[in-house]
């Protein structure tokens, strides 16, 4: 592919975890408005229930994230955010039908492999005894792998864990050093070969690309140590530089970030690489052996995604999240937790909620969310099928999204997607740009100032 072009798409644009994205959320969402979304969530697609768990410490900050995080505090601070977590699992799970099954469980951060087990194993004892867990449920935690040892493996084995991702971010010491991040405790094919060993149905790896020191021969080290290891998916993040978001990633200017041609040159290396050894891409950075979940979702356009990534529509559920800065997604609202950590705690132990802001979706929000959705996960749009799911008219569902084939246009004459008879279908360079082409399906683009990371 003509990299002039992925240059030409490169400009800033929402990253489309959910629709609306999180710049639209407001803080005159208040814990009633969230009781309501709660207890309406039962009668809105309500078949699934997926949890979230933020933990946000770190032993050590890394420059290079955007996630909501600090230094891990005292060990007493940290089991009183866990009684916290659990006091507020108690809370929402009162207002959830229990006969509802819970097929997905994510724990992020953070670091949450950083904390001590017994307090993991205390929250997941928490959901077993408020929630039922489907037979085939997936447990995940997102682990840094210089604080994992192989008896933590077992440890979470035990508490029921089936899957879990290594945030290797680089295999070169130099990058890994410029971005304050520590390396593997233990060579990552041994851990990753312990873990499937020990049961576990799927290990991600994430690599992160558009970081500074990394050369064109570095980073197709790092991919072919990865092919190596042979993990079940691995994702390849763009770096996203948000310094006004995060102040911390300023420290990262001194060393010189890539350039968009260079940060396009590794892009590059990741796709041709794994797709010539034999992963399947999943949407603009997942990739995923043929038989793994995902690929197979892709196949029968059964895709999904959340603020924790891609997912399959049959496991995913609406999410319930706990902990500071954890987002529920639910059908009908979105629900942000507070961010500030202390205050996250001290609410809890004052009240059943910790909600800062949040958004309540109406009927149009939905039919763009699911339009958006359709083509972010699965390249894919019918527009008369979307238009009956939803009992409105093609007419009506186009004025809504405000459609307009010239939006589509440029996409077209550059051969990156078809459209005949209103089903737009992108092709597999397409989805290197999927981003921008859900841009042309969203009015509320005109309506906001956000900022937002470029789209590639």
């Amino acid at each position: 592919m003509n990299s002039d072009i992925l240059i030409k798409y490169n400009k800033p644009g929402p990253r489309y975890t959910s629709y609306p994205p999180a710049t639209f959320f407001n803080e005159k969402f208040t814990s009633d408005d969230f009781r309501k979304s709660l207890i309406a969530s039962n009668e809105e697609q309500k078949d699934n229930i997926s949890l979230y768990v933020h933990i946000p410490f770190c032993p050590r900050l890394c420059y290079f994230c955007g996630c909501n995080t600090s230094h891990f505090q005292s060990k007493e601070f940290v089991e009183r955010y866990i009684d916290a977590v659990i006091k507020e699992i108690n809370s929402v799970s009162a207002y959830i039908d229990k006969k509802r099954k819970v097929t997905q469980i994510h724990w992020g951060g953070g670091t949450p492999n950083s904390i001590p087990l017994n307090l993991v194993e205390k929250v997941m004892n928490a959901f077993k005894s408020e929630f039922i867990l489907a037979e085939k449920v997936e447990i995940a935690m997102e682990c840094n792998p210089a604080y994992l040892d192989f008896e933590h493996i077992d440890k979470l084995a035990n508490m029921s864990f089936n899957r879990l991702s290594l945030g290797i971010q680089d295999f070169d010491i130099n990058v890994l050093n410029i971005i304050n991040r520590s390396s593997s405790k233990h060579p990552v094919g041994e851990l990753v070969k312990y873990m499937k060993d020990s049961g576990f149905d799927g290990v991600n790896i994430d690599l992160i690309y558009g970081l500074p020191g990394q050369t064109e021969k570095s980073f197709i080290n790092t991919i072919e140590r990865t092919i190596d290891i042979s993990p079940d998916r691995i994702v390849t993040f763009s770096y996203a530089h948000v310094p006004w978001f995060k102040s911390a990633q300023k420290i990262l200017e001194k060393s010189g970030l890539p350039s968009a041609e260079e940060k396009l040159s590794l892009f590059f290396i990741a796709l041709n690489t794994l797709t010539q050894k034999g992963y399947i891409q999943i949407g603009m950075d997942h990739y995923a052996k043929p038989g793994d979940d995902l690929s197979v979702a892709l196949n029968n356009k059964m895709l999904h995604r959340n603020f924790q990534g891609y997912c399959t529509k049959k496991t995913t559920g609406q999410v319930y999240g706990f902990g500071a800065t954890s987002i529920s997604q639910l059908n009908g609202a979105y629900t942000q937790n507070i961010k500030n950590i202390t205050k996250y705690v001290e609410t809890i132990e004052k009240s059943e909620f910790a909600v800062e802001r949040g958004y309540n979706l109406s009927d149009i929000d939905k039919i763009r969310r699911d339009v958006i959705d359709e083509i972010m996960c699965n390249g894919y749009l019918n527009m008369p099928a979307m238009a009956s799911e939803h009992s409105v008219s093609l007419g009506e569902l186009k004025n809504i999204v405000d459609y307009s084939p010239e939006k589509l246009q440029s996409f077209i004459d550059d051969d990156l997607l078809t459209l005949n008879n209103d089903i737009l279908q992108l092709k597999p360079l397409g989805f290197l740009v999927v981003r921008n082409i859900a841009m042309a399906f969203d009015p509320l683009l005109k309506d906001t100032n956000a900022h937002y990371s470029k789209t590639v």
